[in-house]
């Protein structure tokens, strides 16, 4: 039986849903019967903030056609900022204790950090936006690096921060209160609204605006609005990964966010398919994963890792997914064989 696509389309939310939920149940068990190891958990830390970043860029460079190189300019603002807000509402005393205390200090600091990124992304933005190509690859990489260096130069980014602060110094002493459970949701929650906004007429016009500008604009399209609003977006979901990075790892240094970083994301970007959200979730936790599993040959893991990178180059240019979007009902109804799935290019369910 041949499922219609009004009633595929219809079940894809709900399955993917029930696949969602069954994964973190999946998670909770792994985790408390300690199946899931401390290390481990912090991998999948890990990786969900490389999903987020990868995501959130994969709207510039994959859905936009934009090269940025300064991603983790932007992942650096929401991450000092939010921990300097969680600093000082400790300090005074707000929002203080195990618990929902914790998670709503954490999801406060984290939106503001989100918040000032996009601010930032935005002013950022205008500018450098009506530039294309290497030009503006080069812009962006510019402001990540300007970004590094006005954060090392300010006091109250370094040492204890706030009012102890010291300038040229790691900060420290932010409070550790991401978890896997939250911080599997917070990254659920992510790509969803980034999901939506391929798939509303706002990506649609971003994927116009991709295959020829000129043309996007000759029939109406303000494409600078739309590429503005494009690096906003992405900003914004690069300063939420960077808030839950700082509350995560505990400690902030300028050297967790440079240059080679951000290529780091591109590469993920590619990997997983420039224009595919779901490509670059199965590239950003292999990407991120397959260091740490190869850690035992220390000598040869990065060699290895870059050979997978030059062979999905050579064999599949437009990466694992390329354009298309991964689709757990499409699955299931090959699985079962109830009914043939439809590729589609351009964003469309696999």
């Amino acid at each position: 039986m041949i499922i219609p696509n009004i009633q595929r389309k219809a079940k894809n939310p709900l399955v993917n849903l029930i696949g969602i939920i069954v994964a973190f149940a999946v998670l909770v068990i792994l985790v408390r019967t300690g199946v899931v190891s401390t290390y481990i958990s912090g991998i999948l830390m890990t990786i969900c903030i490389s999903i987020i970043m990868a995501t959130s860029l994969n709207i510039a460079t994959g859905f936009l056609g934009q090269i940025a190189l300064g991603h983790c300019g932007f992942m650096a603002i929401g991450a000092y900022t939010s921990a300097l807000i969680t600093k000082a509402m400790a300090n005074s005393n707000i929002l203080v204790g195990a618990g929902a205390p914790n998670f709503f200090r954490f999801l406060i600091a984290i939106i503001i950090g989100g918040a000032l990124a996009a601010i930032f992304g935005m002013l950022v933005g205008i500018p450098a936006l009506r530039l294309k190509g290497d030009y503006l690859a080069i812009i962006t990489l510019g402001f990540g690096e300007i970004i590094r260096v006005v954060i090392q130069n300010l006091k109250f980014c370094g040492g204890n921060g706030l009012s102890q602060g010291a300038a040229g110094q790691a900060l420290v002493g932010i409070s550790r209160i991401s978890n896997i459970y939250v911080v599997y949701w917070i990254t659920v929650v992510c790509v969803f609204l980034m999901y939506c906004f391929v798939r509303s007429r706002y990506g649609r016009a971003l994927m116009a605006i991709r295959e020829d500008d000129v043309s996007s604009g000759a029939t109406g399209l303000n494409v600078t609005y739309y590429k503005v609003l494009a690096f906003t977006f992405s900003a914004f979901f690069a300063g939420i990964a960077g808030g839950i990075f700082a509350h995560y790892i505990g400690s902030l240094s300028i050297n967790n966010f440079t240059f080679m970083k951000s290529v780091e994301y591109v590469i993920m970007v590619v990997f997983g398919g420039m224009g595919s959200l779901t490509g670059s979730i199965v590239a950003g936790g292999i990407l991120s994963a397959l260091p740490e599993a190869l850690r035992r040959f220390a000598e040869y893991r990065m060699l290895v890792y870059s050979i997978a990178l030059i062979v999905v180059v050579i064999f599949k240019p437009t990466g694992l997914l390329g354009t298309r979007e991964f689709s757990l009902t499409n699955v299931l109804s090959r699985f079962f064989g109830k009914g043939k799935a439809e590729i589609k290019d351009g964003g469309q369910d696999e």
